[in-house]
C-alpha cells in the first residue's frame, strides 16, 4: 500500500524533464503526507522507496545533508528513461482531486488499481457498460480482486454496477453486470470509515 501510494504521488510531483524531485519530502514528511503512523511510517517510507529504486521505477541520488533525489524511470520496471504516458499514445487519466481530496489515502490498491482499470475500460462512456471477461483478463486482476475493489468502489459511492441484459433477439440474452464510473465523486471527500 505505502509502495503504491509512494510511486503515484512521486509521479503526480515530478511533472516535467528530468521527471525528478531534487527537493523531496523526507521520511517525516512522506509519513505525514501519506497519514502513516509517525513511528513506523518513516522506516516503512525509507523501505519501500529502497524496493522502488532495487526494482529500477525509481533512481535515489543520496544529496549531502538532505533526503535523497528521486528520478522516475520507465514504469516497467527495465530501468529505462522514464516517458509521460501521454507520449506513449493511450493513457489513464485521472481527476487532480483523487490527490487533493484524500481519495489515494482512502482506498485501498485494490480498489484504486480497479478504479485506474474501469477508468480505461469504459472508455469514458457516461452510460453503464458491460466489460468483457477477455477485456478483463487484461488488466491482471482476479475475480476475487476484482470483487473486492468493485465493493470498495460502490461503498465509496465512486461505481455503480447494474446488471442489464447482453446480447440481442438472435441471440440467448443473459444477465450482466453494467459498470459506471461516478467520477464527480471525487469532488468531495471520501467517506472515512
Amino acid at each position: 500500500m505505502v509502495r503504491l501510494r509512494l510511486y503515484m504521488c512521486i509521479t503526480m510531483m515530478a511533472t516535467k524533464e528530468p521527471f525528478d524531485l531534487r527537493k523531496p519530502p523526507g521520511p517525516n514528511g512522506w509519513t505525514q503526507m501519506l497519514g502513516l503512523d509517525p513511528r513506523t511510517g518513516p522506516r516503512r517510507v525509507a523501505s519501500n522507496l529502497t524496493w522502488l529504486a532495487d526494482n529500477k521505477f525509481i533512481d535515489l541520488q543520496p544529496q549531502w545533508g538532505r533526503p535523497s533525489a528521486i528520478t522516475l524511470m520507465s514504469a516497467t520496471g527495465d530501468g529505462g528513461v522514464y516517458t509521460q504516458p501521454r507520449e506513449e499514445g493511450r493513457y489513464v487519466g485521472m481527476p487532480v482531486e483523487f490527490w487533493t481530496r484524500g481519495w489515494l489515502l482512502q482506498l485501498s490498491p485494490t480498489a484504486t488499481a480497479l478504479l485506474f482499470a474501469l477508468r480505461e475500460a469504459l472508455g469514458g462512456h457516461s452510460e453503464p457498460q458491460y466489460i468483457h471477461t477477455a477485456k478483463r483478463q487484461r488488466y491482471g486482476l482476479s475475480s476475487d480482486t476484482w470483487t473486492k475493489g468493485r465493493n470498495e468502489l460502490e461503498a465509496q459511492g465512486l461505481l455503480t454496477v447494474k446488471r442489464e441484459p447482453q446480447g440481442d433477439f438472435y441471440d440467448f440474452t443473459r444477465l450482466r453486470n453494467a459498470y459506471q464510473l461516478n467520477l464527480e465523486r471525487l469532488d468531495d471527500s471520501p467517506s472515512w470509515s
